[in-house]
């Protein structure tokens, strides 16, 4: 056996899968260290993939060449879009998945990615030789070398769960934590801090009355996350289902805080703001009389149950009794109850934008590591970590996604910019360029970037050109199509929208809030037959179509503010100021500037606690 590698991946969840199969179909020799090869890409937490913002991140994540969206459509049980009644920008792809379908896809792509090996161990400490990393040393006594390493250890790095009282070492349920590696990075001057995450009881479906709770099921349209031209959703569609907690539900658990680690002292780390758990939500928001929970299946022939919004570490009996008092669990068997985990993470601040870190070279971190909480986000993390790894050793310029050109690219810049005091996650909220970051443009915002570093097939690039071309050829027809008010006015009446008076362009029409591409084309028969010619994904090319012509207004506008501030971004100041020498700056200014380092103009403007005012110093000081 070979122990010479030039990228080594530790940890094989979400970031660590992507991590390794990039670098690896980029061309570097990887090898990926898992604690057990049955659990690859593991969903701890709930079984989907996607939602609010994360599902724009999946989009991305395929568009570049990554895995997530192809095993996720391959394992998808049921597919929703969130947010439709809103606009486009806030769309977002979600997927339940079948668990053992999305771990097994994951590990027949690992196990036959040319270039991947796979080595079953536990990293006990990183060999590091004058600030740099050079490999890893295992608890089995194994030493394997290595031009870069990647960390993405997960919720494994010390971690300890907690059910009610009871505290057990571990990653996950049944899975051993990892020690070693934080006090090992913390000699070396690395900032590291302690969170903490949960999850709910998993539900034995036999033991629920579905008559007494709300069917959600999913859409039947043409979605999916992967860009790639192939059928997906072979698996049976399951619904998910709808119930609340009532106040005697509530009740029960304020009754029992104290036998909470979460209040009675026992967890002390920092917890997810918007994954609350349940006794969370009771004290918070105490004037509220119920909670929403969603009860999602776990695979298409498994009878376990995920209770989404049920988050718990209260004590077993305790859970148990409080799920009762819900009409439709008064008979409820559960397969392992909830509970919190706390475990070791790292200041990304600490970080580059490529995810190397600052202090060690060719060392770098993905996920949870990096103060992070999502599959999504872990994904995209790992796939930049990759990517850059195998840059790294391989020579060539880095690899980094701006704030106008990637959910990923906002991710990465909070974390490295404002660091987190919170596990972080994605929304659309934290984007100001949404309407740029849409989920239908991913593959035309980052296609041929991943082709051209060697990561995306040129299958996608042919896919794209083959949209583009498309997609140009409907626009031109309804920018040069004109409606004559004879013939059309009827039609437009009865879908609620204002005649004509004179001859319009059908693109005019079209932006119509009433109208849409479907049903003027029924009025429209010439446009109806230049539709059709579309050969392949009409659906997916018509909706982008659509997007395009109704806000091509905020679009441009957007590009606009974009290109603007894009100048800042080329405004390089690393290495030119002694911040702390810079008296007319903030004090705050002073030591933020100093902490971070900021690459630019533009990221030193997004740095919190530095102003206006202190930019203009800066830029005063440049000359400009």
């Amino acid at each position: 056996m070979n122990f010479r590698y030039d990228v080594i991946v530790v940890g094989a969840g979400h970031a660590g899968c992507e991590a390794a199969v990039a670098a690896a179909n980029m061309g570097s020799k990887t090898l990926l260290i898992t604690m057990d090869m049955n659990k690859i890409a593991q969903m701890s937490c709930n079984p989907a993939v996607g939602g609010i913002a994360k599902g724009q991140i999946v989009r991305e994540i395929d568009a570049l060449g990554g895995q997530m969206g192809i095993v996720t459509d391959t394992a998808t049980i049921q597919f929703r879009m969130l947010n439709k009644s809103k606009g486009p920008a806030m769309w977002s792809p979600r997927a339940q998945s079948d668990r053992e379908k999305f771990i097994g896809k994951w590990k027949v792509i690992i196990e036959n990615t040319d270039n991947l090996f796979v080595w079953q161990d536990t990293v006990a400490s990183l060999v590091i030789e004058n600030k740099t990393v050079t490999g890893v040393k295992t608890v089995m006594d194994v030493n394997f070398s290595a031009k870069s390493v990647i960390l993405t250890n997960g919720t494994f790095l010390n971690g300890l769960m907690h059910i009610g009282k009871t505290q057990l070492r571990g990653g996950r349920a049944s899975e051993p934590a990892s020690f070693g590696i934080t006090e090992q990075l913390s000699g070396f001057g690395f900032t590291t801090g302690r969170m903490k995450t949960g999850t709910p009881a998993r539900i034995d479906g036999r033991s629920v009355d579905f008559s007494l709770m709300e069917e959600q099921k999913g859409d039947e349209g043409f979605h999916k996350f992967s860009y790639l031209d192939f059928i997906p959703r072979t698996l049976k569609q399951l619904s998910c289902w709808i119930t609340y907690t009532n106040e005697e539900v509530h009740t029960t658990l304020r009754d029992r805080l104290n036998d909470s680690p979460l209040y009675n002292g026992q967890i002390k780390s920092i917890g997810p703001r918007y994954c609350p758990s349940i006794e969370t939500k009771v004290v918070t928001f105490a004037e509220k009389t119920s909670h929403q929970l969603f009860l999602e299946p776990e695979g298409e022939n498994t009878q376990e149950y995920y209770l989404n919004g049920f988050s718990s570490s209260l004590p077993l009996h305790t859970q148990i009794e409080a799920l009762q008092k819900i009409p439709a669990f008064r008979n409820i068997h559960i397969y392992r109850p909830g509970y919190a985990i706390e475990y070791d993470f790292f200041d990304p601040t600490q970080l580059k934008h490529t995810l190397e870190t600052k202090l060690i070279n060719n060392l770098f971190f993905a996920g949870q590591i990096n103060g992070t909480t999502g599959y999504e986000e872990a994904g995209g993390q790992g796939l930049i970590a990759g990517i850059n790894a195998h840059i790294k050793t391989h020579g060539g310029n880095e690899f980094i996604l701006k704030r106008d050109e990637a959910y990923i690219g906002v991710l990465i810049d909070d974390l490295v910019t404002k660091g987190v005091d919170e596990p972080y996650r994605m929304f659309t909220s934290r984007a100001e360029y949404r309407i740029l970051l849409r989920q239908d443009d991913a593959d035309m915002r980052l296609t041929e970037k991943g082709y051209d570093i060697g990561l995306a097939k040129k299958e996608r690039v042919e896919l794209l050109n083959q949209k583009k071309e498309e997609i140009g050829r409907i626009i031109d027809f309804t920018a040069n199509y004109s409606l004559k008010p004879e013939y059309i006015n009827e039609g437009l009446e009865k879908l609620g929208t204002a005649p004509l008076k004179h001859g319009i362009r059908l693109k005019d029409v079209i932006t119509r809030p009433q109208v849409s591409i479907d049903s003027i084309a029924e009025l429209v028969p010439a446009f109806k037959a230049e539709l059709d010619k579309t050969p392949n994904r009409k659906e997916e090319i018509k909706e982008t179509c659509e997007i395009i012509i109704k806000y091509d207004g905020y679009i441009k506008r957007e590009q606009l503010i974009a290109d603007k501030i894009s100048r800042l971004e080329n405004i390089h100041i690393k290495g030119k100021f002694n911040y702390e020498n810079i008296s007319s700056l903030s004090t705050e200014a002073r030591q933020k500037l100093a902490k971070i380092e900021p690459e630019t103009i533009a990221q030193a403007s997004r740095i919190p606690g530095v102003s206006p005012n202190d930019i203009s110093i800066l830029l005063v000081l440049l000359g400009r």
